[in-house]
């Protein structure tokens, strides 16, 4: 992560830089157009998943298993069946909104603005970061998977600790921070990842926007259980 700041520091944001969209190609662009779509319409489907949780208190740990294996159902379909492919992803974006739905009730119990915030702050954070992979060389940042790699297993490390010895609230919060910072880095690496691949002729859209749906909704948590513990 280090490197990304220090390097975009480095760069000169120029006519010369934005030119680098010119190494994609139409038919990536094309890919990434369907890729951020068919987000935008998994992210409208967990709202509503939010939705029925405030109405009804439907969130929980089944919703969450649930949201997990419709996930796996989609991974094991093949690309060509296409639709049910994406039935199953607005499903999981649903359970998803769903299983998230406490918190945001809960955000908007002290203060409705803090829950708008957050959302508005991670979408400038995953623009911003998604765009400056675009407008990098290709493969720049793909080195950076196998740490953000280790620092997913630190945090499940953390995790099982914190549920086993107990933890304080700074140790939850250093968490939850640190959580924030491997999830950013995955916005970077899973975009630059996802044009690679389209370069290498796999364009399974439904699978690259579940990839950038589980970013955007693990920055979303992080940033919005901040911004109410203050």
């Amino acid at each position: 992560m280090e490197a990304f700041f220090e390097s975009r520091s480095r760069s000169n944001w120029s006519y010369d830089t934005l030119k680098n969209f010119r190494q994609i190609s139409p038919v990536v662009q094309s890919h990434l157009k369907r890729v951020y779509l068919t987000l935008c319409c998994a992210l409208v489907a967990s709202a509503f998943g939010a939705y029925l949780h405030i109405l009804w208190n439907i969130g929980g740990y089944l919703t969450s298993f649930a949201c997990f294996g419709t996930m796996i159902w989609l991974l094991s379909i093949p690309p060509y069946q296409e639709q049910k492919r994406v039935s199953l992803l607005m499903a999981s974006a649903v359970f998803e909104g769903a299983s998230v739905g406490p918190l945001i009730d809960l955000a908007i119990q002290i203060d409705p603005s803090v829950l708008v915030a957050a959302f508005v702050g991670t979408a400038i954070a995953f623009a911003c970061f998604s765009g400056a992979a675009m407008l990098a060389k290709r493969r720049e940042y793909l080195y950076l998977g196998g740490l953000l790699s280790s620092g997913v297993s630190m945090l499940l490390w953390l995790h099982f600790a914190s549920s086993i010895f107990g933890g304080s609230a700074a140790f939850f919060m250093f968490e939850i921070y640190f959580g924030l910072l491997v999830f950013v880095g995955y916005m970077v690496v899973d975009t630059q990842d996802i044009i690679e691949k389209a370069h290498l002729g796999d364009l399974d859209y439904v699978k690259h926007a579940l990839t950038l749906f589980t970013d955007f909704v693990a920055v979303f948590v992080r940033i919005l259980i901040i911004m109410v513990s203050q």
